[in-house]
């Protein structure tokens, strides 16, 4: 089989497979490279140490797969239904993680297709990468000609805008190149920059992790800064705010119809209350297989707490109450600063509650809300 009747079947059976985005490149060393290694010097991924402990493995495709000469790469879009309205003692989750964890549900399609191509070329390698591993996917996929990339550091498509989860299927067979797209179509375009809540977008292509909700709504276990705590909104988890208003996401974009991405119950959007009602057993229970286990109970009610600071509602005092009694202290910390939102039966509580309090950091808290 030539390369050319290779690649075609290979790209047939990935639609087949249910992505919806499929695109060929060299696996070359990334033109991206020096860009990350600058952005990683400048501090702008925060707490990310990872990156920098792995930045080697992003040289060169061949850490992944040695041998490695050719990429197939895939999009899966994710938009299914609009986000609903949150109302006060509710929250939002980011879009991607509405539904089951993507991770999982697109390992399951690499491997059929990783089958598949072993099946067509025996004695290939071949090695599956769905964004956890040291690789510039949204680079390689604008090389393979899936898109451009956004100035919100984003790949944009010009069909299925920006809600794509991205893969790549690594292989040491040679399938020849689709090509990049020309050019960004973005133009003078600035507008998911000027959405961003925070200013965490800087520039066109230049993100402060530092800032953004995003990173600081998910990674991060410690306060939220107290800065930026306005800006969270209601958002608990993610933030879609550069993606809504980009003009080639707010056009009539194809609707995904895997049932597995759709949104759950009690997912768009959240009810506070039952978060805080959750142990840690039924956390896990609740959130296993999807996105949001990553950021772990505490995490969520952290972010779920600043929420009720900048939406008060009629059960969210006696939320906060109750969350006092957490013993991780950057809940009771969350707790303590959205109190002060819930004018002098707030401040009362918090007062209340310092000779009970040993955490330094927590204490640091209310000192500021007293002040």
């Amino acid at each position: 089989m030539n390369v050319s009747d290779l690649r075609e079947r290979i790209r047939e059976e990935a639609y087949r497979l249910d992505f919806d985005l499929v695109g060929f490149c060299r696996a070359e060393r990334p033109q991206y490279f020096e860009h990350f290694r600058c952005w990683l010097d400048s501090g702008r991924a925060a707490k990310m140490e990872y990156l920098a402990r792995r930045l080697d493995a992003y040289r060169t495709p061949q850490n992944l797969l040695p041998g490695a000469q050719s990429i197939v790469m895939l999009g899966v879009n994710y938009r299914t239904t609009e986000p609903k309205e949150a109302k006060p003692g509710e929250g939002r989750f980011s879009r991607y993680a509405w539904g089951a964890d993507y991770h999982d549900l697109i390992r399951k399609r690499l491997k059929a297709l990783g089958n598949f191509h072993h099946q067509l070329t025996p004695g290939v390698k071949t090695r599956g990468v769905v964004d956890t591993a040291p690789f510039f996917e949204r680079e390689y996929a604008w090389r393979a000609g899936l898109g451009w990339i956004g100035k919100n550091n984003l790949l944009i498509n010009e069909r299925f805008g920006s809600w794509l989860f991205l893969a790549a299927l690594l292989t040491t067979e040679p399938l020849g190149e689709d090509g990049p797209v020309e050019e960004s179509k973005c133009g003078d375009c600035r507008i998911c920059l000027d959405a961003c809540p925070t200013g965490a977008l800087e520039s066109p292509h230049c993100i402060d992790a530092r800032r953004c909700l995003s990173y600081l709504t998910v990674e991060p276990y410690e306060p939220i800064p107290a800065k930026l705590r306005n800006s969270l909104g209601n958002r608990l988890f993610g933030c879609d705010a550069c993606q809504e208003k980009c003009p080639f996401n707010r056009r009539k974009t194809p609707s995904s119809s895997e049932r597995q991405l759709l949104p759950t119950a009690n997912s768009d959007p959240v009810s506070l209350a039952t978060l805080f009602e959750m142990g840690e057993s039924e956390f896990l229970r609740r959130f296993d297989g999807t996105p949001i286990k990553r950021t772990g109970r505490n995490g969520l009610l952290r972010n779920a707490a600043v929420i009720l600071g900048n939406h008060p509602c009629e059960n969210g005092f006696s939320l906060l109450e109750n969350s006092l009694q957490e013993s991780n202290p950057t809940v009771r910390a969350a707790a303590i600063w959205a109190f002060s939102r819930y004018g002098k039966a707030g401040y009362a509580m918090v007062t209340q509650h310092r000779a009970k309090e040993t955490d330094r950091a927590v204490l640091q808290e209310i000192d500021l809300v007293l002040k």
